[in-house]
């Protein structure tokens, strides 16, 4: 008994002695920082804005973050900006250097009426994470109900998945609706026409992905390209809307019903340097 319990003891050491598995992910609300909630991996970042900065802009698009793969750099860069405001905004192994203004950004979904994308009224109002593992971080954010049209009013909830080692994060978009039998939804990104930004395209039967320059370069230049994509299985039309300058894949759902999609961004300064790569890894995804 007494080598058994010394043996347990042994063991029970070289537990609390092993090194904890590094993570790769983090998803975390900003309140320090006008309600952001950030998200990232090793390879991309992100962030979706929140209450305190609605009107500056209201909007459901993502803001991508580019970077330099490894480590995890959106609490330094969130310490960094309490110092100066505009430290993200310059070179620090990557950047914030996507302009979004009120539009889908580099990845999100509206109801699509008429021609028309419906933005919500608000920016997401509350949030939550919902599991946590060294590789994989999953959260939710929810917009309060808003009105689309004429007796149409629309609730939605954003379940995110972010896993290590992919430039691509999984999105699942519920909307519950009333007034309707119906609706289409619009997943897809802003285009950045008016910045000269893109510079290739490439469409399939399930995505759309670009190959463009920064297109918010107010702080410092910026030489690198981004690469933005969306891909939405069984989307029932992809097309490049010049009108509203947004590459857009839509679907019709019924209330209750989720849209599945993924995003994905990539920097040329990292692994992914030429756009046809790019593209290659967009058009495998299934």
């Amino acid at each position: 008994m007494k080598r058994l319990l010394i043996l347990a003891a042994a063991v029970l050491g070289m537990a609390a002695c092993a090194p904890k598995p590094e993570h790769k992910v983090m998803a975390r609300a900003v309140p320090e920082r006008a309600d952001d909630f950030v998200f990232e991996n090793d390879l991309i970042a992100g962030r979706f804005y929140g209450k305190a900065l609605e009107g500056n802009p209201t909007s459901p698009g993502l803001d991508i973050w580019v970077k330099l793969p490894g480590k995890l750099v959106a609490d330094e860069w969130y310490a960094g900006a309490m110092e100066d405001p505009d430290y993200y905004h310059h070179n620090h192994g990557g950047k914030d250097c996507y302009k979004v203004s009120v539009s889908l950004g580099g990845g999100a979904s509206v109801p699509f009426i008429d021609g028309k994308l419906c933005y919500p009224a608000t920016n997401y109002r509350s949030c939550e994470v919902l599991e946590t593992t060294p590789d994989k971080v999953v959260f939710a954010l929810h917009y309060p109900q808003w009105e689309v049209a004429e007796g149409i009013l629309v609730t939605l909830d954003k379940k995110i998945t972010v896993t290590a080692g992919s430039y691509f994060t999984a999105a699942e978009d519920t909307y519950t609706f009333t007034g309707a039998d119906e609706l289409t939804v619009a997943a897809g990104f802003k285009l950045h026409s008016a910045q000269g930004t893109v510079a290739e395209t490439q469409e399939t039967a399930c995505s759309y992905a670009i190959w463009e320059k920064a297109s918010d370069q107010s702080i410092e230049p910026e030489d690198g390209m981004l690469g933005v994509a969306v891909v939405l299985p069984g989307a029932e039309k992809v097309f490049a809307c010049g009108e509203l300058d947004h590459a857009l894949l839509l679907k019709t759902i019924k209330s209750g019903e989720s849209v599945n999609y993924c995003f994905g961004s990539c920097w040329s300064k990292g692994n992914i340097q030429e756009p046809a790569d790019w593209f290659k890894m967009v058009a495998g995804l299934k």
